[in-house]
């Protein structure tokens, strides 16, 4: 949720909007004070904890930093001041030492949602309670329990219930009436049906004005839990790939949609990753000779040759299109138009390197590589640091991945150079696709061998249609797919006589 939330943050501060952008912490609530039991931590220590690792994730992932970052247990005057306001207008009452929501007093309870009241019937969804007046109702303060945090207040020590702290702490900096508010789908219902009551409760002033659900991460097509042994963090992920491409990856879908994840796709978004920042360091080096000369020409007016207009025109109306379409970046640098404009400036490199002078070639393929650098910029996809040092941390992450060292693609890439001096093609080819199936691709440039990430070529199932191929060439599913060839294609060039039937005529 806080990477969309992020992404919805640099879209309109590109469209010159200011933004307030909160993002809150929950530091104190049941499952943190069993985690904390479970583990003999203190709650609040293993709560700090936590928020400074997801900060820490948010930031390798390029997030933009909120203007505020409040926490719960930083804010429990504001929450008080809430629920005493909730009271005095009647909506909810204290029992116990808890106070709860009526949600009866509440007539448009549900309208998020889409559920009615009447169908959350005790005993199915909600765990019965005799002290509630209506089984719906939810804990606004919950009375304090022996060895838990709490804190004093009107009805008793304790501590907040789930919702009212984001009513609380959206109200104490956005005030009543926002613009959006994010979250994932699952939070729905009871928790955004439930804070939308008792903010409503508290003000008749409260108003959302979009609320923004986006869908979540499963992991080849299940859901991620600890106990199917698919859960993962993003430091783990991060371990093994960029944090770019895992960033690329997770904008490729439409952020209301599921996304699936698995290695296969990250692995492209990596390969992905490494072609484009290829491409605009290649662009960069082409350009330097250059470059206090296009500073000087500044904003003046140049002429563009067709074709380079014709792909910035593209790239920018396509850009423009999705993102004003609910934020739309699914497939947006993978798609057509951006992809042609990196092709237009790989395909325009050489005569590029032959220009002493400055020439509409020079001004176009500038102004192509700034296009597509804005486009990564706002979409948080431009590195903090050069592309040669962001294409070095791609290498040793694949390295990784691959279990090698980058001295022992090195020893590699002799033994095979040394091969074909001597004609071992078999063992040069064997060298090739050993380093391709571990995700390491050779490249020979004339006399010199290079390598670059790929998507691996094995993946404990073959990845791509290539790789199908290649993978089935030794195996029973080739030999029955070559078997049924020919005898079609003895069948349709005539080399099957189908006039002669085999069945004994009487």
């Amino acid at each position: 949720p806080k990477l969309i939330a992020a992404k919805f943050c640099r879209y309109l501060l590109h469209l010159d909007y200011e933004v307030t952008y909160v993002r809150n912490f929950t530091d104190i609530d049941d499952k943190i004070i069993k985690r904390a039991n479970d583990l003999g931590e203190d709650p609040l220590s293993l709560s700090n904890r936590f928020c400074e690792e997801y900060v820490a994730d948010m930031k390798n992932l390029g997030c933009l930093p909120p203007t505020h970052q409040p926490r719960v247990t930083e804010h429990m005057e504001n929450i008080k001041n809430m629920i005493t306001q909730i009271m005095e207008n009647g909506c909810a009452y204290a029992v116990d030492g808890d106070v709860n929501f009526a949600v009866d007093k509440s007539p448009n309870y549900g309208q998020l949602s889409g559920r009615k009241l009447e169908d959350n019937r005790a005993g199915e969804r909600i765990a019965v309670d005799l002290r509630k007046q209506n089984p719906a109702d939810f804990a606004l303060w919950k009375a304090a329990k022996e060895g838990e945090p709490s804190w004093d207040s009107p009805w008793g020590p304790g501590r907040p219930g789930w919702h009212i702290e984001c009513s609380a702490m959206s109200a104490h900096y956005l005030s009543f009436k926002f613009d959006i508010h994010g979250g994932g789908s699952d939070l729905i219902f009871p928790h955004h049906e439930n804070e939308l009551a008792q903010s409503s409760a508290a003000s008749s002033d409260s108003k959302v004005n979009f609320w923004v659900h986006n869908g979540h991460v499963t992991n080849n097509q299940l859901k991620m839990s600890k106990s199917l042994g698919n859960f993962f963090t993003i430091r783990q992920v991060i371990e093994k790939y960029h944090p770019l491409p895992v960033r690329m990856f997770l904008l490729s879908n439409h952020y209301r949609t599921p996304l699936n994840y698995t290695v296969a796709q990250i692995e492209q978004a990596s390969e992905t990753a490494w072609f484009i920042y290829q491409t605009l360091q290649d662009c960069e080096v082409c350009l330097s000779p250059f470059q206090e000369r296009l500073a000087k020409s500044g904003k003046k007016p140049v002429q563009i040759p067709g074709e380079a207009q014709a792909c910035l025109t593209k790239l920018q109306e396509e850009f423009n299109d999705k993102l004003s379409d609910d934020l739309n970046t699914s497939q947006l640098v993978t798609g057509r138009k951006f992809n042609e404009a990196l092709k237009y400036i790989t395909l325009n490199l050489k005569p590029l390197k032959k220009q002493k002078q400055m020439s509409p070639l020079v001004h176009s393929i500038a102004a192509v590589g700034r296009e597509v650098e804005s486009v990564l910029r706002i979409l948080g996809l431009l590195p903090t640091c050069s592309y040669d040092e962001v294409l070095q941390q791609l290498r040793e992450r694949a390295l990784v991945r691959a279990g090698l060292k980058a001295e022992d693609v090195v020893r590699l890439i002799e033994e095979r150079t040394t091969a074909r001096k001597n004609e071992k093609f078999g063992i040069s080819d064997k060298i090739r696709a050993d380093l391709a199936a571990k995700g390491i691709a050779l490249m020979d440039e004339g006399k010199e061998t290079v390598w670059k990430p790929c998507v691996p070529v094995v993946q404990g199932k073959w990845v791509g249609f290539v790789g199908w191929v290649r993978a089935s060439v030794d195996s029973w599913v080739a030999f029955k797919w070559i078997y049924r060839f020919i005898g079609w294609f003895r069948r349709v060039t005539g080399l099957v006589d189908h006039s002669t039937s085999m069945k004994k005529q009487p």
